[in-house]
């Protein structure tokens, strides 16, 4: 008799970061929280400081040049990325950065179908270039602003993804009709009442008609994504016609 195989590994997420209190945060609530909770993917943060060597335990230091504010120290920085990766070497090395590659769906995806994800936060004016490199880090950025520092950025990149873990959302079809995953904007949803403060759903979604139901979400996904990401429609438009066509769901 065959033995079975064990059970696959959860994903695994590790962020480095100066202020680990600030996780598990809002990914401790609602689907991503009981995910957690049930072991379907698990999340250690990693404070940076715990590395530092000198007994005032310094992980900054005066940018080269001059300049102000403090860049984190690539000696520190090293220290922590080994521990993390040495429990998941096979995860990716994440930098949270305004001038890295911008976030989007097919990245999340791929780091979702992945096994997990290192993440380091950055805080001060940067970190040292030089670890960056040696690490072979990807920099990313969820948007064209600054923030206080990478914890927030983390947040959300794994919220994206921890949503697409299997048996994270109640249905699967959710993650795939949402915005950006067939490279257009969502379709306006709507429910009871049918009629609120003189405003009617509007009348294919009550026809039953399953077929009309799609063509009038794709017709709007596409007049949405025209509209507000004219980028989005350059990009994907010529695909669209048959994106969301078998994407139904009853009215």
């Amino acid at each position: 008799m065959t033995a079975a195989s064990p059970p696959p590994s959860p994903w695994q997420a590790s962020v480095l970061t100066l202020f680990p209190e600030m996780f598990p945060g809002p990914l401790g609530q609602s689907l991503a929280g009981r995910a957690l909770r049930e072991g379907r993917w698990g999340l250690d943060a990693i404070d940076i400081r715990g590395f530092a060597t000198d007994r005032h335990r310094s992980v900054d230091d005066t940018p080269c040049g001059g300049g102000a504010g403090m860049v984190l120290r690539p000696d520190v920085v090293d220290a922590a990325c080994a521990a993390a990766l040495a429990a998941g070497p096979d995860r990716p090395l994440v930098v949270l950065t305004p001038r890295g590659v911008p976030l989007d769906q097919r990245m999340v995806r791929g780091f979702a179908e992945g096994p997990g994800v290192v993440l380091l936060c950055g805080r001060f004016e940067g970190i040292d270039q030089r670890v960056i490199e040696a690490r072979g880090m990807l920099e990313v950025s969820i948007g064209d602003y600054v923030l206080s520092g990478g914890e927030p950025a983390a947040l959300v990149l794994l919220d994206a993804c921890v949503r697409l873990l299997p048996g994270v959302m109640g249905a699967a079809a959710s993650g795939e009709e949402e915005s950006f995953s067939a490279g257009l904007l969502e379709y306006p949803h709507y429910t009871r009442p049918t009629q609120w403060n003189g405003l009617a759903v509007p009348p294919v979604l009550l026809s039953g008609n399953h077929a009309e139901v799609a063509r009038w979400r794709r017709e709007q996904a596409e007049m949405l994504t025209r509209t507000r990401r004219p980028d989005l429609w350059a990009r994907h438009g010529s695909a669209t016609p048959h994106a969301l066509d078998g994407q139904v769901n009853a009215a």
